[in-house]
């Protein structure tokens, strides 16, 4: 499907959460929720867009959670935390690398009870190498995956004793574990693995009635989208609505999810791409 010209003007699709101007209405007060890849990596740009993990974690704590904000870069993490303090919310950080298999477990229980409890697990932090199938090594396998979906598994596996009846894990997925079109098999299985243990996790989770799902953004203007764009400059080309998302409308999908208003979504996988992994693109 192609979008008429008329529907190209990208303000027609933005509202004031698409640029995470509004101001929260209590949805997770009284929530206390670890966002792992919470921080957005360095670009060099003036005014970068803000990242998935700094949007979720802002958001959540203007919502009324506590937040466990857990990232391997502490410069990130001053970054995120000093933005929410700044708006008079509730977090902690935590400086951890998963690919450190050991450190997870531990890692969880000390934010849940620095927060006094756990309701809500966020996991956002992933890799790309962007390499070509020819040029993968098994180190390089085993790293994209070590971060990208070992720890995935690590994280929920720990947090589901912990975590109370009733609460959310959400794994933060793409829609290139829909399609395997942009040349970068690492990412794009370690994706599609992703879909696969929300669903598994979902059903860990039924006894204590813990929900689980994956949220697959599409082409995102974030950090780690424009180092994308850098490699794959002409990737952009089809967006829908003549824009790409941004990392609010991400966060927003999470909040739902976690939000107790999701109470019956569950073992789902989210698209947010504007339709694009449906076929809706932009006019040649």
């Amino acid at each position: 499907m192609n979008l008429a010209p008329t529907e190209l003007d990208p303000s027609r699709q933005v509202q004031s959460p698409t640029l995470g101007r509004d101001p929260g209405r209590g949805r997770l007060a009284g929530r206390r929720v670890l966002v792992v890849g919470a921080g957005q990596r360095s670009i060099p740009e003036e005014n970068p867009p803000i990242g998935n993990g700094r949007a979720i974690s802002v958001l959540f704590a203007r919502e009324g959670a506590a937040v466990a904000c857990v990232d391997v870069s502490r410069e990130a993490l001053d970054g995120t935390c000093g933005q929410i303090d700044r708006e008079g919310g509730q977090s902690i950080a935590e400086v951890a690398d998963v690919r450190d298999a050991a450190a997870i477990g531990p890692l969880v229980a000390r934010c849940a009870e620095r927060l006094g409890g756990l309701d809500g697990l966020v996991l956002n932090v992933g890799i790309s190498r962007g390499l070509p199938l020819h040029k993968i090594t098994a180190e390089t396998w085993d790293d994209e995956f070590a971060v990208n979906l070992r720890s995935h598994m690590l994280f929920s596996q720990a947090a589901l004793p912990l975590m109370a009846p009733g609460g959310s894990i959400v794994l933060i997925s793409s829609i290139a574990g829909l399609r395997n079109s942009s040349r970068n098999p690492a990412y794009e299985t370690s994706k599609a693995g992703q879909i696969s243990l929300a669903r598994a996790v979902a059903v860990a989770g039924e006894e204590k009635g813990i929900r689980c799902n994956a949220v697959l953004p599409g082409l995102m203007d974030t950090p780690m989208g424009r180092d994308a764009t850098r490699r794959r400059p002409g990737r952009a080309a089809a967006v829908p609505f003549g824009r790409q998302g941004t990392g609010w409308e991400v966060a927003q999908c999470c909040l739902f999810l976690v939000s107790h208003e999701a109470s019956y979504v569950n073992a789902h996988a989210l698209v947010v791409d504007g339709g694009l992994s449906s076929g809706v693109v932009r006019p040649a």
